[in-house]
């Protein structure tokens, strides 16, 4: 009789654990910073995408900067062969140059010679002439008047004949001498204009190419000037980019924390204090935990739990402050419900014939979560009351009395 008047007050004396509500402004504080923070990480990412694609495209600049400068180079090195080439062509035209001036020097030589024999040749015309012109036209009448015989005769007219044959190869030859020379000065002159215009065309020409050699070695410093600005902006880039990591590295360690700090404002703890009776409208135990003979199978077998008998459709309370893990049902124990008290303590409640919860919902010690029925393996309406620590199970007495 005391122990059942212990039982049936045992609801009524209990006390009153500390309820989640408590902890739902902590909660939902932490939950909106750690919203806010998601959002700056997110933005901050953005950002840090938007810094990486800015420094992706100027590393394709730079990259199309080197190809031109690369493409430059090549055309430098073409321009340095031809200017090779130009330089190799200009010695083999030097030398000859050098040996044409020797050939000229030697025919100007020679028309000096030239000239100075037609001017002895041209001399000796006008002695010749000015006698001739002081001895008059009878001349050669006086030579042959003067002969003393006719064999003398035929003589002197021979010697006339051969003066005269002189005095016209003279001529000739004085006219030859005077086209020679003037037929060499031609050539002379020619020449050493068409030496002068090869010279100067060489010249022209290496220089032509030293000057786009310069221009190409311009392009290459503006090029070179270009790239290293980019690699400065890339520099920037890097540290904008290191600089946004370390941002999101310290948000990313905020919301670490934050989530910590709500998963341990949302973790469960069992504070060792006294389970509340599960069936309060009857306290009647109708089978204890332990080994029995199993009412529908006949075999003996660990109980694992306490059946509390009692009427259809009465109160099922949860136990303790905790949180519904699983709400459902399964064939032999039907309607359950299962609660997560912390530190490894569960409660579980079968047999029901409603349930009022649904998994993930928390609940509160003495507050109502299902309804007394017999389904799953029953064979009468009664709650089957069953506690795991640390995923076993053991006797559920210890926590309802305290």
């Amino acid at each position: 009789m005391i122990a059942f008047i212990w039982l049936l007050g045992l609801p009524l004396f209990l006390p009153r654990t500390t309820s989640y509500a408590d902890d739902n402004t902590n909660i939902d504080d932490i939950k909106r910073r750690i919203s806010e923070k998601e959002k700056e990480k997110k933005n901050l990412e953005n950002e840090k995408n938007q810094i990486q694609q800015g420094k992706r495209n100027v590393q394709g600049f730079i990259s199309n900067l080197e190809g031109k400068k690369d493409e430059l180079y090549g055309i430098i090195s073409d321009l340095d062969n031809e200017v090779a080439q130009i330089e190799e062509n200009i010695g083999e035209l030097n030398k000859k140059i050098e040996d044409k001036e020797m050939e000229i020097e030697t025919t100007r030589k020679e028309l000096i010679a030239a000239e100075e024999v037609a001017l002895e040749q041209y001399n000796a015309m006008k002695v010749r002439i000015r006698y001739m012109y002081e001895r008059g036209d009878n001349y050669y009448a006086e030579i042959l008047l003067g002969a003393e015989s006719f064999g003398d005769f035929l003589n002197k007219s021979e010697y006339v004949q051969m003066l005269n044959e002189y005095d016209r190869n003279k001529l000739k030859e004085y006219q030859y001498v005077v086209d020679n020379v003037r037929a060499t000065k031609e050539v002379l002159e020619e020449e050493e204009a068409v030496l002068d215009e090869t010279r100067q065309a060489a010249l022209e020409e290496e220089e032509n190419i030293n000057t786009l050699i310069e221009e190409k070695k311009k392009q290459i410093e503006e090029f070179k000037q270009q790239i290293a600005d980019q690699e400065e902006l890339i520099a920037q880039y890097e540290a904008e980019e290191a600089a946004q990591a370390a941002v999101i590295a310290a948000v990313e360690a905020q919301l670490a924390a934050e989530r910590n700090a709500l998963a341990e404002a949302e973790r469960i703890h069992y504070n060792g204090g006294k389970f509340c009776w599960p069936a309060p409208d009857y306290v009647r135990i109708s089978s204890p935990f332990g080994y029995r003979i199993h009412p529908i199978s006949g075999v003996s077998k660990l109980h694992a739990g306490v059946d509390l008998a009692s009427g259809m459709g009465t109160r099922i309370l949860a136990a303790y402050d905790g949180k519904v893990i699983a709400a459902g049902y399964n064939g032999s124990m039907g309607n359950y419900v299962m609660i997560d008290h912390g530190d490894g303590l569960v409660t579980v409640y079968m047999h029901a014939s409603a349930l009022l919860v649904s998994s993930g919902q928390k609940v509160s010690r003495g507050q109502p979560i299902a309804k007394v029925g017999s389904t799953g393996n029953s064979t009468g309406p009664h709650l089957h009351f069953g506690v795991r620590l640390n995923g076993a199970y053991v006797d559920p007495m210890p926590y309802l009395r305290g």
